[in-house]
């Protein structure tokens, strides 16, 4: 068969077929390859076939591995001769192995990179090594003779890997001597022996034992997906009412953080002591308690303090996101989950030194995990509207299948994580896509706002008051109702029908807020549909009757003095008003002004106050001397994922390899450079270039990039001056970097 390199078929590929490779295998255009032949060994290397081998599914793997298997990485193969080995669509999968550079060649002499035979390891497909003594070996004769122990040793090694360790493999025993399976089959030469303890099951008869295949039919087949059916509707209700759960939830963590914010590990993160009390408080699992903390930290709604002993503590955005709809709450935490470059799931987990990682910690940074949520959601977006799987472990099967070599050890966990985490935040219901969750996949965050606003319940404008002091909310409150009701009572308990109690400390709570009887009164008599009872009244009343006897305010300095005639003096003298001093005793003023500042102005007034502290003792309150604000340290700058090549730069880097490939298999006359190979000589090159100028002919010219990278182009010069050539076509070359150069012959 007549072999095709891989250079000269990506020389001979189309600028649709180039662009779709660079597009899939962006590690192969950075930066810009040379020509087609920098751009095959590139896409040859071992490391870049392991990361394009990532987005093959498990049947186009085993199409290429039976390629390996054969031999095509040695010599090409006729597609006809690997069909009955793999039980797949064998011309689709070359397809989509054409695609990405792992296969080339027409299809009666497929070829693949020699590196991927490194990429399988030593047993691919989980096959040995042949043994061409076995040739034409009639196996199916050979088995017959095999008792049932030997037979199931082969087969156990038939399933790969093809090696085992015994010390019968340490001599030889005739078969009329043999003891062991093992060593029956070596003397039947059925197995092969590798060394003193190690033996390995030939190849040819690996395939004999898998029915004449190397991947079988079933074995590659993609699973199915089976599902529940379901009105899309039914879904959005599940959805939003999950997601109206979990922001109650996350506003009253916001809410206990703000009274008492939980400190900052050492190493960072959320102490589990804390943890627990924040389950404790939201009557939450860990779990639970886990994710509503990472995604208020993820939305920029809590952050740690710069204190020397750091907190977590609400940030100013939680006033806006607290007063806006639930709706664009809802949105607002959606898209932060869907970005979150953290796996909350990890918490709990153990590392490599055994110890638990901790919530809100940097081990549980994952910058891929954004798009990993969004392959499992993006499944859930290719079912029928509705359609809600039956068991996560099917659906973590099916993109095991898609994408066998992508994930790592936590790819079926993260399939779990990441539909639990997505059910309990309301994008996903009963199994299937919320059909907000939907359209916030697809980028339109106020449509998916706008349709979880119309999945969740209307807003409510009356409670039920019951005798025993508790109050049924049968729905979401209104905003301004909510923030009433929430003044003046406890929940109880939360859900679809929240239970407010009203107790002696929450009226006290609200008289507190400068409310007063009669606005508790009359927000009962108002908002009640159902007659108030007078335990109710009697309540508010006694509370409010108690409330404010004591008062307390707050004062900044205080001027006392035994001689109440000196206060009145000064009472009478500007310097009062100045600084707000009034009298809350015969011998005691307060002002709203600090200390010092009040001292100031009282000696500039003729008077010779003095400070004092708790104890009574005269304080010097003399600055210490000039100081500044402590610069913060600089943030660790983290890498950006690397982004999908744009249009302009795919056109960019495909110009660059034809351009490449048109000066290597361009005809040139005599060559310019130095013996050495050190650059070319200045004047012999100017001259030739000057020549090519004046002649408008095309010169070849071999030239080093800015990144180091010997390349070659044909070029048209217009100008040559100043160090710079200026091609026809708007390029400029330093003339320092241009190595050779030569005129091109037609």
């Amino acid at each position: 068969m007549a072999a095709t390199s891989l250079a000269n078929w990506l020389r001979s590929a189309s600028d649709d077929t180039l662009t779709t490779l660079l597009r899939a295998r962006r590690d192969l255009a950075t930066p810009p390859p040379a020509d087609s032949g920098v751009l095959a060994t590139r896409a040859g290397t071992a490391g870049s076939i392991a990361r394009a081998c990532e987005h093959l599914d498990t049947a186009t793997l085993a199409v290429l591995e039976t390629l390996v298997v054969t031999g095509a990485d040695r010599e090409p193969m006729d597609s006809a001769d690997i069909a009955p080995l793999v039980g797949t669509d064998v011309p689709a999968a070359l397809a989509r192995l054409r695609e990405l550079a792992l296969a080339w060649g027409d299809d009666d002499a497929v070829s693949i990179p020699p590196a991927a035979r490194e990429v399988f390891g030593p047993f691919p497909a989980g096959l040995g090594a042949p043994a061409p003594a076995l040739a034409g070996l009639d196996f199916a004769e050979a088995l017959a003779g095999v008792g049932d122990d030997e037979r199931a040793l082969l087969h156990t090694l038939s399933a790969g890997p093809p090696i085992g360790r015994t010390r019968d493999a340490s001599v030889d025993v005739p078969l009329e001597l043999a003891a062991t399976p093992v060593q029956r089959l070596l003397a039947r030469r059925l197995l092969l022996r590798r060394d003193d303890q190690t033996v390995e099951l030939p190849r040819e008869l690996g395939i004999a034992l898998r029915g004449g295949v190397v991947y079988p039919e079933d074995a590659i087949a993609e699973p199915g997906l089976p599902t529940h059916p379901h009105q899309q509707s039914t879904v959005d209700e599940v959805a939003a009412g999950e997601a109206m759960e979990f922001l109650r939830q996350l506003e009253s963590l916001l809410g206990s953080w703000s009274a008492q914010p939980s400190p900052v590990l050492k190493s960072g993160g959320l102490g589990v002591r804390e943890l627990r009390r924040i389950a404790r408080e939201l009557d939450v699992d860990d779990t639970r308690a886990t994710l509503l903390a990472e995604l208020a930290a993820g939305a920029g709604l809590v952050a740690a303090s710069d204190d020397s002993t750091p907190e977590w503590v609400p940030t100013t955005l939680t006033d806006s996101w607290l007063s806006s709809p639930p709706a664009l709450r809802w949105s607002t935490i959606a898209q932060s989950w869907l970005d979150l470059p953290r796996l909350p799931g990890l918490a709990g987990e153990r590392d490599a030194k055994d110890k638990a990682l901790v919530p809100l910690s940097e081990e549980l940074r994952r910058p891929l995990a954004p798009a990993l949520r969004r392959r499992v959601l993006a499944a859930l977006t290719e079912l029928p509207s509705g359609a809600g799987v039956k068991s996560v472990d099917e659906l973590a099967a099916l993109l095991a299948w898609r994408a066998p070599r992508r994930g790592g050890r936590l790819r079926d966990q993260t399939v779990h994580w990441t539909m639990a985490e997505a059910s309990a935040i309301g994008m996903v219901g009963l199994g299937a896509l919320a059909s907000a969750a939907g359209t916030l996949l697809d980028g339109d965050a106020h449509g998916a706002a706008s349709a979880m606003a119309d999945a969740m319940p209307k807003p409510v404008d009356q409670v039920l008051v019951q005798a025993d002091l508790t109050v049924v909310a049968p729905g979401p409150l209104q905003a301004e109702l909510a923030t009433e009701i929430t003044a003046v009572a406890d929940v109880e308990s939360a859900g679809h029908a929240t239970v407010y109690r009203v107790t002696e400390a929450s009226v006290r709570r609200a008289l507190d807020t400068g409310r007063t009887a009669g606005d508790l009164h009359e927000l009962f008599q108002t908002r009640s549909a159902t007659p108030v009872p007078q335990a109710l009244t009697y309540l508010i009343d006694d509370v409010a009757r108690r409330h404010g006897r004591l008062r307390g305010g707050a004062a900044a300095a205080f001027l006392r003095c035994d001689d109440e005639v000196l206060l009145a003096e000064v009472l009478g003298n500007a310097v009062a008003r100045q600084y707000e001093l009034r009298r809350i005793a015969p011998t005691v003023l307060v002002s709203p002004y600090p200390l010092a500042e009040m001292l100031d102005g009282l000696r500039a007034a003729g008077f010779a106050p003095a400070a004092e502290g708790p104890d009574g003792r005269i304080l010097d309150l003399r600055p210490s001397g000039r100081r500044i604000p402590a610069r913060a340290r600089a943030p660790r700058r983290v890498a950006p994922e690397p982004s999908t090549l744009g249009a302009e730069q795919l056109t960019a880097v495909l110009a660059h390899i034809r351009a490449g490939d048109r000066a290597a298999t361009t005809r040139r006359g005599a060559t310019v450079r130095l013996p050495a190979g050190g650059g070319a000589d200045t004047s012999v090159t100017l001259a030739l270039l000057a020549q090519a100028t004046r002649e408008q002919r095309e010169v070849w010219i071999g030239f080093v990039d800015s990144h180091g990278t010997a390349t070659q182009r044909v070029v048209t010069p217009v100008r040559v001056g100043g160090g710079i050539l200026e091609s026809s076509d708007n390029e400029r070359f330093p003339l320092h970097r241009i190595t050779s150069a030569a005129l091109v012959e037609d």
